[in-house]
């Protein structure tokens, strides 16, 4: 009789309630938290990559190092300032590379198909573009390019997912792979002179 009266009196005391319900209610309200600053996080990085290689290319496009690998160094440096040091440049994957035309762009150089199964197999046939011998997926060749050369700027970077419930949903073993790019085709600079 009084375990009954105890647990009566008990369920009609409503002053841990509260306290009751923000235990549950406080590890969701954090982790929706957290994973907002994180989304945020990724969103402005991003931005930041964007930008940043819209303002390399601006450099890059002039010619106004003439010396290429000056030119490529001036470039990433570019990119590691404009990033705010949100993306760490010795994990980061920068490519920039020239190609004859726009339309050009991620495409392997010609072959013939042999098989008819759509891809170059060893010992098909095909046009070396570069010259190198081998048959190549991408005809870009690396650098910034000479005057009027059209130039893909890329860089991919693996976000690491600082959220560990979200690491299933939006990555890969714990990163998030990050990716902008931008082509532009260079002015008339002179060879050697910069504009």
């Amino acid at each position: 009789m009084a375990k009954r009266r105890l647990l009566k009196s008990l369920g009609a005391e409503a002053r841990g309630s509260v306290v009751v319900e923000f235990a549950f209610g406080a590890p969701i309200l954090a982790l929706m938290i957290t994973g907002a600053i994180e989304f945020g996080t990724i969103m402005f990085t991003t931005t930041l990559m964007e930008g940043a290689l819209r303002e390399a290319s601006r450099y890059g496009i002039t010619g106004r190092e003439p010396d290429a690998s000056l030119r490529l160094a001036r470039i990433i440096e570019i990119i590691d300032e404009r990033t705010i040091g949100l993306i760490d440049m010795s994990k980061a994957h920068v490519d920039i590379l020239v190609y004859p035309d726009f339309d050009k762009i991620g495409t392997g150089e010609d072959f013939i198909d042999g098989n008819g199964n759509g891809q170059y197999d060893l010992g098909e046939t095909f046009t070396d573009s570069n010259g190198n011998g081998a048959y190549d997926k991408d005809i870009g060749a690396a650098g910034p390019g000479e005057a009027g050369q059209v130039v893909l700027y890329r860089i991919t970077y693996d976000w690491p997912i600082l959220t560990p419930v979200f690491n299933h949903v939006l990555g890969d073993a714990g990163t998030l792979p990050l990716t902008a790019s931008i082509a532009v085709r260079n002015e008339p600079f002179e060879e050697g002179g910069g504009s």
